[in-house]
């Protein structure tokens, strides 16, 4: 059984350069939170510093993902190679973590966190902001 470090490096190794684009272009972090008791809305909230108030939306890596893992005809040689280091990322995260889900927290400038369980309990993951207006 790898360890959350273990783990951790693995993503970071496989989102190390990638941008996560969006209105602005923003690069993914690992991210750990220490315990079991999970990414609640709260805990994201405080996380993201975002009010009490703010939006948490929770959708599936793949759906997250879906743009940037994509292989489009329209797609330039660099463009294709940043979609496969993108599909290895997600193969990854599904392969190393359970419960895997995206949460974005807030609107427009919204900090993003791609979490799961790993094996020791802890929510591992990595985090970025996209821009949508």
């Amino acid at each position: 059984m790898k360890s959350d470090d273990e783990i951790l490096a693995e993503i970071g190794r496989a989102a190390e350069g990638l941008l996560f684009m969006s209105e602005s272009d923003y690069p993914l972090g690992p991210v750990r939170l220490e315990g079991e008791a999970g990414p609640g809305e709260g805990r994201l909230r405080e996380l993201a510093g975002a009010p009490a108030e703010a939006r948490v939306e929770v959708v599936t890596p793949e759906h997250f993902f879906r743009a940037a893992a994509a292989e489009q005809s329209w797609k330039g040689e660099a463009e294709l190679a940043s979609a496969r280091r993108f599909q290895n990322l997600l193969r990854i995260l599904k392969a190393e973590l359970s419960d895997l889900r995206v949460y974005r927290v807030g609107e427009i400038d919204i900090a993003v966190y791609v979490l799961g369980r790993s094996p020791s309990g802890n929510w591992l993951g990595l985090s970025t902001r996209v821009v949508e207006t």
